[in-house]
């Protein structure tokens, strides 16, 4: 990013110089103050309707105010490619506003992150979920920048006076704990385990209900652990139906949304499949009922129905 100049130069009359000083003062004067987010958007034709939906939510104000924020900004195209996925939304007035204002949310972060401050992580937004929890945003920067899993920047890096601006090419919608999974490379073998097509229960459709839902969400190299630990395993077919709907059961907390400064040491998790302990002495562990101790590595990844804590081993009942 440029950074404009201004060289004075002292001439021998003193005169002449206190003049140019002045001329200075003028000039600085006149020169126009930064733009904040909300006049940096109504000056780029492609946010305009962006610009709109804040208004229609009432979010002017909010994001007037000082931050700093970071804005992933939807063009136009993205705002209409909405519209056009619901036959029921012909405007933006069609958007319920709760709705609407729990999207735009969704699509501000506290503080200022330069895209070179990019990295794979997960970010709170300023979008309330369940409790009140902010909802994460996923970035991930292998193989291309994507936000939310599928939302890619035109612009980057518009500096704002309290914030700064990137602009992307898809309205990202706020997660459910089935598209934090789907999202993730990471978790390729845990959502191949969810769908796999002989399962008596419908995990995908179960969890993407209201919940709230606690997901403990193995990593793919813990699958590739459990298939290790058989010898008749070599893939995720070869695991009996009971077996691994069991296994998956006790990853699912079901009506609760439970983040990690709720878990305590000795406390007893009453899952889907069964209940495990929480051991807190040396780190976030889980002790399971067959004598595992499994490392939580990641916590509180918020969705829109409930909360993914990550672990490093598929927990077996």
């Amino acid at each position: 990013m440029k950074t404009l100049k201004i060289f004075a130069f002292a001439l021998a009359s003193v005169f002449i110089f206190s003049s140019c000083d002045k001329d200075d003062d003028n000039t600085m004067d006149m020169m126009p103050q930064q733009k904040n987010i909300v006049e940096t958007a109504q000056s780029a034709d492609n946010l305009s309707i962006l610009v709109d939906a804040l208004q229609q939510a009432g979010l002017v104000d909010a994001l007037n105010a000082t931050g700093p924020f970071t804005v992933f900004a939807p063009t136009n195209d993205a705002f209409q490619a909405l519209l056009n996925s619901n036959p029921a939304w012909n405007s933006l007035a069609d958007i319920d506003n709760a709705l609407l204002t729990t999207v735009l949310l969704f699509h501000v972060t506290e503080g200022k992150v330069m895209a070179s401050d990019l990295s794979n992580t997960y970010v709170n937004s300023l979008s309330p979920a369940v409790n009140n929890e902010p909802l994460s945003l996923q970035v991930s920067i292998d193989g291309g920048v994507f936000f939310n899993g599928s939302s890619a920047p035109v612009t980057t890096d518009i500096m704002a006076s309290n914030g700064v601006v990137h602009i992307i090419n898809k309205v990202m919608l706020p997660p459910t704990v089935v598209d934090l999974a789907l999202n993730n490379p990471e978790f390729t073998s845990l959502v191949a385990a969810l769908t796999r097509v002989d399962l008596t229960t419908d995990y995908v459709s179960i969890l993407s209900g209201n919940g709230p839902f606690t997901v403990f969400a193995p990593t793919n190299a813990a699958f590739d652990a459990l298939l290790a630990s058989n010898m008749d395993w070599n893939t995720l077919a070869d695991i009996p139906v009971a077996t691994l709907e069991a296994v998956l059961n006790y990853h699912v907390l079901n009506g609760a949304n439970v983040q990690a400064d709720q878990l305590s040491d000795e406390q007893q998790v009453a899952t889907l499949g069964g209940n495990f302990t929480i051991d807190l002495s040396n780190g976030a562990q889980i002790k399971t009922t067959s004598g595992q101790t499994a490392n939580i590595i990641l916590t509180d990844v918020q969705g829109i129905n409930g909360v993914v804590h990550v672990e490093d081993e598929v927990l077996l009942p």
